[in-house]
């Protein structure tokens, strides 16, 4: 029963993690406009490194791809879009330097 109960509760959580994963932020007509590669080696939330936890999760905002190191921090993201998207151009300006 307990090993039932575990298994449930594992695919649940991935069935979660997938629908994050696929998630997007772009209005229906995004299709028809380039998307932005996202150009860091780090997670924009947390500042980890992309791929260590694995397979990146990956959103579209704004014209922007956006990766994370992990689902949770696609839903930090979400409560202020903007301010993260301010820093990415904060980052990528610093890069250049």
């Amino acid at each position: 029963m307990k090993k039932a109960l575990i298994t449930i509760a594992t695919l649940a959580l991935l069935a979660s993690t997938n629908s994050l994963m696929g998630q997007t932020n772009a209005p229906a007509d995004a299709a028809k406009t380039p998307v932005k590669p996202y150009p860091l080696k780090t997670c924009l939330v947390s500042g980890e490194k992309i791929g260590e936890m694995g397979k990146p999760p990956v959103i579209i905002c704004k014209g922007q791809e956006i990766k994370f190191c992990c689902p949770d921090c696609i839903k930090d993201f979400n409560k202020d879009p903007d301010k993260f998207l301010k820093k990415l151009a904060e980052e990528v300006k610093k890069a250049k330097k």
